[in-house]
């Protein structure tokens, strides 16, 4: 049984008893029901997700998947590809946002060259499970054979186990990989059906003209693959990015494992799009940390079927917006963890006070 099989067959849902039994319990907490608006039916997935009305975060961590995209050769990014290697070094050397992000909350960060086309020497926080040097360029060609995209999804599995051998029961992915929005909003078309038009946007902050330009080459490349939205893995192989078939992977193994895992932006959000193509119950695990400029974003999430928890208008990448998540979602467990109850706290309840409905 290979790697993909073997966590697919091991995603089961998340607990709905507990969920309810999670929302009964905010009720009985020292506040008035609902007062704690969204926090509380956060807190109640993360019950569901670890079977526990008590939800306890022991870590946290992130991996930032970094991969390459021939398709950058067509100008539809407004920097050059060896930007990729470059912010791969960044990284290593804690100088990106995403470091100061996660110190912030206290994540511990790998990076994970599945893709990149220069060679990353050796560091502590690199995981090298490089599949190839880059997508190929899919506006002439298949970016990724299906023995490519399996493995790629293979190294997000791999880099997700490895991380939850550790304290961590909290995950979150980002990407870094010059052009990555393109694959992304051609695997968001392929998958929704929207018009691709409608979903193309500035990305790195090209021009106008560039992304009209980047909208046509994803049209004339979807036409020329006709990959089968029903197939997340024909998907791939036909627009590709191994950086997101690796963050498809690190989803299925959170899933595989009942941890919860949070989106960042577009391209984070193309792969759990896919993972939930692979497997139905993927959707549970799934948490939307912020809501992206980028047009392809709202219809993703629309089609996941999730309300992000912020709107600082992002952009970035690398798990920025994830990475500001994660204290909000430790809170919401902390809340039903932590809080005691009317009757623990010796605080009178209101006389006749309704129940949420």
């Amino acid at each position: 049984m290979t790697l993909l099989q073997h966590t697919l067959d091991a995603i089961h849902p998340a607990d709905p008893e507990v969920y309810a039994r999670a929302l009964e319990r905010h009720d009985t907490l020292t506040k008035p029901p609902g007062s704690l608006g969204r926090l509380e039916p956060l807190g109640a997935q993360l019950a569901a997700i670890y079977r526990t009305p008590t939800p306890l975060i022991t870590g946290k961590a992130i991996a930032v998947f970094a991969a390459d995209h021939d398709i950058a050769d067509e100008g539809v990014s407004a920097y050059p590809q060896a930007v990729t290697a470059q912010m791969v070094h960044n990284f290593l050397r804690g100088g990106a946002a995403i470091n100061a992000l996660a110190g912030v909350a206290g994540a511990e960060l790998l990076v994970v060259d599945v893709g990149v086309e220069a060679d990353i020497p050796d560091h502590p926080r690199l995981l090298d499970r490089k599949v190839r040097p880059g997508a190929r360029n899919f506006l002439h060609e298949r970016a990724l054979t299906l023995d490519e995209a399996i493995a790629a999804v293979e190294a997000g599995i791999d880099a997700a186990t490895r991380q939850l051998a550790g304290s961590a029961n909290l995950l979150a992915a980002g990407d870094m990989g010059i052009a990555n929005t393109t694959p992304t909003t051609a695997i968001t078309a392929a998958i929704t059906g929207k018009p691709v038009e409608e979903l193309t946007g500035p990305g790195t902050g090209i021009t106008e003209r560039q992304r009209r330009h980047k909208a046509d080459l994803i049209a004339r490349a979807l036409e020329r693959h006709h990959p089968d939205p029903t197939d997340p893995l024909d998907v791939l192989t036909a627009v590709g990015g191994l950086d997101i078939a690796a963050i498809t992977g690190y989803y299925l193994a959170s899933a595989a494992n009942q941890v919860p895992a949070i989106l960042d932006g577009p391209i984070t959000t193309a792969a759990g799009l896919l993972a939930t193509q692979l497997a139905p119950n993927v959707r549970h695990y799934l948490i939307a940390s912020h809501s992206s400029s980028e047009p392809a974003h709202r219809t993703q999430l629309e089609a996941l079927g999730l309300e992000p928890l912020l709107d600082l208008e992002l952009r970035l990448g690398e798990a920025s917006g994830a990475a500001l998540a994660l204290p909000l979602v430790e809170a919401a467990a902390r809340v039903l963890s932590d809080m005691r109850t009317f009757e623990e706290a010796d605080v009178s309840e209101v006389a006749g006070r309704s129940r949420r409905a």
